[in-house]
C-alpha cells in the first residue's frame, strides 16, 4: 500500500507510511520558568500542542507518536482530543533522557494492517518547534533516497571561533564546513530502531538521532533547513515564534 504526492519542483513523490515521534517529557531547565516549556501558553494554547497542529497540517504524515511524563499522559489525551489532534493514535511514557523517550516511542510503534516495518520513514521532532517551514517534509523525503538518513540544517551566519574553559579563543574555523542541525529528522524505521538498540547496549548518549545513526555507520544527508524553524529554548524565544505564528508561517 503506497501512496503518491507531489513534491515541490511537480514530480511524482511515492512513499509507504510516514511516523512521526514527538519527545516532550523535558523539563526545559534552560527556559526558567515555574511551569514546564511544553505547555508554556502561547495565543491561547500549550507550545506543545502548536508543534502537534503542525505536524497535523503535513499532508504526508500519516500518523504521530507523543512521549511525555507519565504523569502528563492524561492531560496530554486531554489536549489532543480539545484541539482535535486525531493523527495522534499514541502517547507512551517518556524516559530520563530525550534518547529515552524516543527509544520508548520507537518500540511501541505499531504496524499498520498491510505495511510492512521497511517501508515506515520515522520523522523524529523536538515538541518545541512549533514551525515547519513548507515543504520540509518533502526535502527530507526526498533527501533520505540512497542513504540512512535526512536532516534538516543551516550554516552559520555568524564567524565561529574554538575557545579554552577560560573563554579565550584557540583558533577561527571554516564556517562553511558547518550546520546548525534542526528536527525533524528522518530515517527509515529499521534503521533508526537498530542504531538506538545498538546504542543502548553501549550505553551510548548523543544530542540528536542522526548521531547515533551515524555512529552505527549510516549515511546522513544534510538538507537545507530554514532559520524560521525555531526551537524555543529560552523566554526570549517566545516573542519571535509567537509573531510567526500570528502571521500563519509554518
Amino acid at each position: 500500500m503506497g501512496t503518491s504526492h507531489l513534491n515541490k519542483n511537480g514530480a511524482i513523490l511515492s512513499i509507504q507510511y510516514i511516523v512521526a515521534i514527538v519527545p516532550a517529557a523535558g523539563t526545559g531547565k534552560r527556559f526558567g520558568q515555574e511551569n514546564l516549556k511544553t505547555y508554556f501558553d502561547i495565543e491561547g494554547i500549550p507550545l506543545l500542542v502548536h508543534t502537534l497542529k503542525s505536524l497535523q497540517a503535513q499532508v504526508l504524515i500519516n500518523q504521530i507518536i507523543l512521549s511525555v511524563r507519565s504523569e502528563d499522559i492524561e492531560h496530554c489525551r486531554a489536549l489532543t482530543k480539545q484541539h482535535e489532534l486525531h493523527k495522534v493514535t499514541q502517547i507512551v511514557p517518556g524516559g530520563n533522557e530525550r534518547q529515552d523517550s524516543i527509544y520508548n516511542a520507537l518500540q511501541e510503534l505499531k504496524c499498520p494492517e498491510g505495511i510492512s516495518r521497511k517501508d515506515i520513514v520515522v520523522l523524529i521532532h523536538d515538541g518545541a518547534r512549533p514551525i515547519i517551514p513548507g515543504h520540509t517534509i518533502e526535502s527530507l523525503l526526498e533527501g533520505i533516497k540512497g542513504v540512512e538518513g535526512a536532516i534538516p540544517g543551516v550554516t552559520a551566519r555568524d564567524t565561529l571561533k574554538t575557545v579554552d574553559s577560560e573563554g579565550i579563543v584557540i583558533s577561527t574555523v571554516n564556517r562553511e564546513s558547518f550546520r546548525a542541525i534542526q528536527t525533524p529528522q528522518a530515517f527509515r524505521l529499521e534503521t533508526i530502531l537498530s542504531a538506538y538498540e545498538t546504542a543502548g547496549a553501549e550505553s551510548f548518549y548523543a544530542t540528536d538521532d542522526a548521531a547515533l545513526v551515524e555512529k552505527a555507520g549510516g549515511r546522513v544527508r544534510v538538507i537545507t533547513g530554514s532559520p524560521l524553524n525555531i526551537k524555543v529554548t529560552t523566554p526570549e524565544d517566545i516573542g519571535l515564534v509567537t509573531y510567526l505564528l500570528h502571521k500563519g508561517i509554518s
